[in-house]
């Protein structure tokens, strides 16, 4: 599975931003897809997953701002970010997991300005 990333960019304080995450194939029909970020000096961490039954999990900094969401057909998950804040700058990260698979995207920075 190859995972390809779009949507980064420089974003305003309190302005929206969208991510993509494109996956070459869902090989099988158990499978989570999720975006992580990783701010320069600290560990990645989770922003929010989706599984494939649709049940979706958050991080606390990001609930109420963030909505994960995917289109089944294009094998895609997104990643709509609002009210944004200078500490979501980050390179962020597309993540399939299935079994033993684990596979991440190349990322794709996003800058918040105060």
């Amino acid at each position: 599975v190859q995972l390809a990333e779009s949507g980064g960019g420089l974003a305003q304080y309190g302005g929206p931003l969208r991510l993509s995450c494109t996956a070459s194939d869902t090989l099988f029909s158990l499978f989570t897809m999720g975006w992580y970020r990783q701010a320069p000096g600290q560990v990645r961490e989770l922003v929010a997953k989706m599984n494939s039954a649709g049940h979706a999990v958050y991080a606390e900094s990001v609930e109420g701002r963030f909505t994960i969401s995917r289109d089944r057909s294009k094998k895609t998950i997104y990643l709509q970010m609002d009210s944004l804040k200078p500490e979501d700058t980050a390179v962020y990260y597309c993540n399939y997991r299935s079994g033993h698979i684990n596979e991440w995207g190349q990322g794709t920075q996003v800058t918040v300005s105060s």
